[in-house]
C-alpha cells in the first residue's frame, strides 16, 4: 500500500471539506485522485471527507469521485475559484501570446555563463523556449524539474548544459516533486530563478494549486540568487491554496497586458517590481 501523505499545516479538515464541497458544486464531478494531488492528502483521507460531505447532503458519492447532488433540498455550497488544475497540454493554449512575450523578455534577462533554474510550467517552457532562441547564450547551465523543458532545452546542448532535479513524477504537469525533489536542490546557489504560480495577491503574496509543487518552488527559492516570477495577467489578484512565498521575496514579475490594472497597482504599493510584457 502506498504511503498516506501527510495533511499539511494550515488547511484544517473543516475547510478542506468546505473546499471540496464548492469543487464538486462547481464542477458537477470530481475524481479521488484529483483531489488527493490538489489537496496533498491520501486517496483515504479523500475518500472520509466525500463520505462526510455526503451525509450532510452536500455531494453524491459514485464510483472513482462523488457529484454534485441535484436533489431537491440538496445544501449549496459558494462559488469559489478553481482547484483542480489543468493538464499541461491544456494551460499551453491559454495567454499563448502574453506567455511567449513573457518569455522573450525573461529570456533577455540572462547572459552566458549563468546558472539557471527553470520551474515545471507552461509560461516557464515560453522561457525555455526563447533561451534556445538566443543563439548568443553560451555555458548556461539549467536545472529543471520539468521534463518538458528538458526536452525543449535538448535543442541548445552544448552551448546549455541541462539538469534534471530529480523526484517523483506528477503525470499531470511532466514534473517531478517531493518525495526526493529537493536533495538536489539544497546543494547548488543559482543565479537566477524563473518560478510560475497560479496567484498573485498583495497580502497572501504568490500561491498555486497544488501542495507537492509549492513545496519544491520553496526549495527553488532558497536555492536561487535572483527569484523572477513569470505569470500571465490571468494570475494576478487571484489567491490559490497552497502558499509559495510573500510578495517580498520575489526581485520581478513579468506578466501581460491582460493583468488586472487595480491588483497590478495594489502589488505594486506592497513593494512587488513588475514589468508588462507587450509587442513592441
Amino acid at each position: 500500500m502506498a504511503a498516506m501523505v501527510p495533511e499539511p499545516e494550515g488547511v484544517p479538515t473543516e475547510g478542506r471539506r468546505e473546499r471540496i464541497a464548492v469543487l464538486v458544486a462547481d464542477r458537477t464531478f470530481v475524481r479521488i485522485g484529483d483531489l488527493a494531488e490538489a489537496f496533498g492528502i491520501s486517496r483515504v483521507t479523500v475518500r472520509a471527507d466525500l463520505d462526510f460531505l455526503e451525509k450532510q447532503g452536500r455531494l453524491k458519492r459514485v464510483r472513482g469521485g462523488a457529484l454534485a447532488d441535484a436533489r431537491p433540498g440538496a445544501l449549496p455550497a459558494s462559488r469559489a475559484g478553481g482547484l483542480i488544475e489543468s493538464s499541461f497540454e491544456d494551460a499551453m493554449d491559454a495567454s499563448a501570446t502574453e506567455k511567449t512575450l513573457i518569455g522573450r523578455a525573461a529570456a533577455q534577462l540572462i547572459t552566458s555563463g549563468e546558472s539557471v533554474i527553470l520551474e515545471a510550467g507552461t509560461t516557464t517552457m515560453a522561457v525555455a523556449r526563447a533561451l534556445v532562441e538566443r543563439a548568443d547564450l553560451r555555458d548556461v547551465v539549467i536545472f529543471t524539474n520539468g521534463l518538458s523543458i528538458a526536452l525543449e532545452l535538448e535543442r541548445a546542448i552544448p552551448r546549455f548544459t541541462v539538469i534534471i532535479t530529480g523526484g517523483t513524477l506528477r503525470p499531470l504537469q511532466h514534473s517531478l516533486v517531493n518525495p526526493l525533489g529537493v536533495g538536489m536542490l539544497a546543494q547548488i546557489n543559482a543565479d537566477t530563478l524563473f518560478l510560475g504560480c497560479n496567484g498573485i495577491h498583495p497580502r497572501t503574496g504568490f500561491t498555486n494549486l497544488n501542495l507537492p509543487e509549492a513545496e519544491l518552488k520553496q526549495a527553488m527559492i532558497r536555492s536561487a540568487g535572483r527569484r523572477m516570477f513569470v505569470a500571465d495577467g490571468s494570475k494576478v489578484g487571484r489567491v490559490e491554496l497552497a502558499p509559495i512565498c510573500p510578495i517580498d521575496e520575489a526581485d520581478l514579475l513579468l506578466t501581460g497586458a491582460s493583468a488586472d490594472v487595480q491588483a497590478l497597482a495594489d502589488c505594486r504599493e506592497a513593494g512587488l517590481d513588475i514589468e508588462i510584457c507587450e509587442e513592441a
